[in-house]
């Protein structure tokens, strides 16, 4: 992964995780970077930051952990160049998350692509919790149904996953959220709808690995230094 790079693996993994995991600028990371005795300019932190970050992402979900089967699904508002871009997310009943997809669009397509995508990760939920929305419970259905077929025909007989409508009861996602909010605010909104995806996939593995998502031998004692820089082994 670190193959011909000019500086070591631990000072590339060092600037990616402290610029996903704190709120810290670019040029913050350089200034602490320098203090170091390390020259670096904030522009090569952030090219580390869209090439790694895939990979460590990649690494993490072979090893993430199972969920369980109740589910909540929401999506919430990214500002991307000054316009309001979407990010659908799923948390199970325990708080861990489940899955994450970016979209320029809030609309059944991308309900689908989103829930397509968790059901391929992970087993089918007994029960999904939403806030309402129509086109979430359709994108639900529908894609219960194919995830259903493609294993046999036999399975459509299977209990459907059910559907509960609650805006109180999704008031855990909403506060799953603001976490990942939190750390989006320092950074002013992004350049790109791309940047803003690989940034946010990166924030999201940096929270699931607070969440203990990551299958390591007693993970609840090993820090997220550790367990990040284990991706890269």
């Amino acid at each position: 992964m670190f193959k011909g790079r000019h500086f070591d693996r631990s000072v590339i993994l060092l600037c990616v995780r402290w610029y996903l995991a704190y709120g810290l600028s670019l040029r913050n990371l350089e200034e602490m970077i320098l203090e170091r005795g390390i020259r670096l300019d904030h522009s090569t932190i952030h090219r580390w930051v869209m090439h790694f970050t895939p990979q460590l992402l990649e690494a993490f979900n072979h090893r993430k952990r199972s969920v369980l089967g109740k589910w909540h699904m929401d999506e919430t508002y990214i500002k991307v160049r000054g316009e309001w871009l979407y990010l659908y997310r799923a948390i199970d009943k325990a708080g861990a998350t489940v899955e994450f997809h970016f979209s320029k669009t809030r609309d059944l397509s991308a309900a689908k692509r989103f829930m397509r995508k968790a059901l391929s990760r992970h087993e089918r939920p007994a029960q999904v919790t939403i806030d309402g929305s129509q086109t979430n419970r359709t994108a639900i259905l529908e894609a219960d149904v194919e995830a259903r077929l493609k294993v046999t025909v036999a399975d459509i007989a299977e209990v459907p996953t059910k559907i509960r409508n609650s805006k109180y009861m999704n008031n855990r996602i909403e506060q799953d959220h603001r976490r990942i909010k939190r750390r989006v605010g320092p950074m002013l909104g992004f350049k790109s709808a791309s940047c803003a995806d690989i940034i946010l996939s990166g924030i999201e593995l940096v929270h699931m690995i607070r969440k203990r998502q990551l299958e390591l031998i007693d993970s609840g004692t090993i820090t997220l230094a550790y367990q990040f820089d284990s991706l890269a082994a």
